[in-house]
C-alpha cells in the first residue's frame, strides 16, 4: 500500500512538470486561431486530468481504479491533441519527443503501474 501511496504521490510532481512545459513552450505558442480552440481544449483536458490525480489520494480504495483510468484516458486525449499539434506544425518535432517520450512516458509509467496494482488489489 505504501508504494502505491508513493507512486500515486510521484505523479503530481512529474505532472505539474508537464503542465508547466506544455503552457510555457507549446500552447502560448500556437496560433492565433488555435490558441483559444485547441489551446483552450487541451488547457481544460489538462486541468481535468490534474483533478483526477488529485482525487485518487482522497476518494475511497474502491474507487481509485475509476480515478485512474480517467487519468489514462485524459492522457490519451492530450496524445492524440499532440499529434495534431504536430501533424499541422504548430509544435516543432523536438518539443514533440520531448513531450511524448519524456514527460508523458514518466507519467504513463507511473500510472500503468498504479493501474496494474489497483486492478490486482481491487
Amino acid at each position: 500500500m505504501e508504494e502505491s501511496r508513493n507512486s500515486t504521490l510521484a505523479l503530481i510532481p512529474k505532472y505539474e512538470n508537464y503542465m508547466e512545459y506544455m503552457l510555457d513552450y507549446v500552447l502560448v505558442r500556437l496560433p492565433r486561431t488555435e490558441k483559444f480552440s485547441m489551446g483552450t481544449e487541451y488547457k481544460k483536458i489538462m486541468y481535468d486530468t490534474l483533478t483526477n490525480i488529485l482525487y485518487v489520494e482522497k476518494v475511497i480504495k474502491k474507487e481509485r481504479l475509476y480515478y485512474l483510468n480517467k487519468i489514462d484516458s485524459g492522457l490519451n486525449v492530450q496524445r492524440i491533441l499532440l499529434r495534431v499539434m504536430k501533424k499541422q506544425k504548430w509544435m516543432d518535432e523536438k518539443k514533440f519527443d520531448y513531450v511524448m517520450n519524456s514527460l508523458i512516458r514518466e507519467i504513463g509509467q507511473i500510472l500503468g503501474g498504479l493501474i496494474k496494482y489497483y486492478a490486482k488489489n481491487s
